[in-house]
């Protein structure tokens, strides 16, 4: 999916082709085809491959410099079924003239720049529409970072309550999705810093042009990202201690099934004993008595009551 934007001095957005681009378009491709790489390639001389490095869904947040354009390759979050959080490469590649954004699927970071909220951004400000997308990526994670949280205080009640299988893959799907942002965040990082380096370059002059206002802006996503990074070191603890708690939970709990099937054994095996005994094939003591059998089976009764006393006092159920 190809689709070019430039935002107008009324505050709407203008919606272009590339027969129609024009200077400061923002040039948004989704999943591209071989075709359409081709196409913006030779029309806005940008090296083909740094349209294709988000097209792999491994590639690590990273900034490449060629003449007269840069590419910000960063990591964005992505929801799945509600529960599956992930993170996605997604390329911001700045020229003189034009901002190209690219990605395997649409993702809430990008799609959040629309019609409605074309007042917010300006396409032709391409430095300031740059560090506004990173900002939006950090409060998507801030965003998905209180969701983790509150589905795990949820998943703990449940599991406080009753132990399903179902709820123990759920936290483990959570911890998956922390580790991803915290890989993600990390790297990013990386790639804010490069920016600051980059600024008093003076051979990307009117591809990266940052003005003090842009400044406050990146000094924003370095504090949003590092509040994100805080959260996931802080939610990925509580969690794996989550988990190693009812871990242990399930291992005394399973203890004491077998504790309690031990002692259940013992006092079964008393009466037999004793049934076995007097059931020999020898002279055995009553074996004449007319109350023989009852006295046997009052005895092993006894004998079962005095065994599950003993049990009940150490506590063995």
């Amino acid at each position: 999916m190809l689709e070019i934007y430039k935002s107008q001095e009324s505050g709407h957005l203008e919606m272009l082709t590339l027969k129609t681009l024009e200077k400061g378009a923002w040039i948004n491709i989704i999943d591209p085809t071989p075709y359409e790489l081709k196409e913006v390639s030779a029309v806005t001389n940008v090296e083909p491959d740094f349209l294709r490095s988000a097209l792999d869904d491994e590639e690590r947040s990273h900034i490449d410099v060629e003449d007269e354009s840069i590419m910000i390759l960063t990591n964005v979050p992505v929801v799945y079924d509600e529960e599956s959080y992930d993170t996605l490469p997604l390329s911001i590649i700045l020229t003189k003239n034009y901002i190209i954004t690219v990605c395997l699927e649409e993702t809430p970071v990008i799609s959040s720049f629309n019609e409605r909220t074309a007042r917010l951004f300006h396409t032709y400000k391409k430095t300031q529409f740059l560090f506004e997308i990173l900002y939006r990526s950090a409060t998507f994670y801030l965003r998905y970072l209180r969701q983790i949280n509150k589905i795990s205080e949820e998943i703990e009640d449940q599991l406080r309550v009753s132990m399903h299988n179902n709820d123990i893959l759920r936290l483990m799907e959570l911890r998956k999705g922390l580790t991803y942002f915290n890989a993600a965040l990390r790297s990013n990082d990386a790639v804010f810093d490069k920016i600051l380096r980059l600024r008093n370059n003076r051979t990307l002059e009117g591809v990266l042009d940052i003005y003090e206002e842009d400044e406050d802006l990146l000094e924003d996503v370095i504090i949003e990202n590092k509040q994100a990074r805080e959260m996931v070191e802080m939610y990925s603890q509580i969690l794996s201690q989550m988990a190693d708690i009812f871990s242990s939970i399930i291992s005394n709990n399973q203890n004491m099934v077998m504790k309690f099937l031990a002692a259940i054994t013992i006092i079964i095996a008393v009466p037999t004993v004793i049934a076995s005994f007097f059931g020999m094939n020898v002279p055995v003591p009553m074996e004449g008595n007319a109350y023989g059998f009852l006295i046997v089976m009052i005895i092993a009764l006894v004998a079962s009551f005095i065994a599950a006393y003993i049990f009940y006092k150490n506590r063995m159920f």
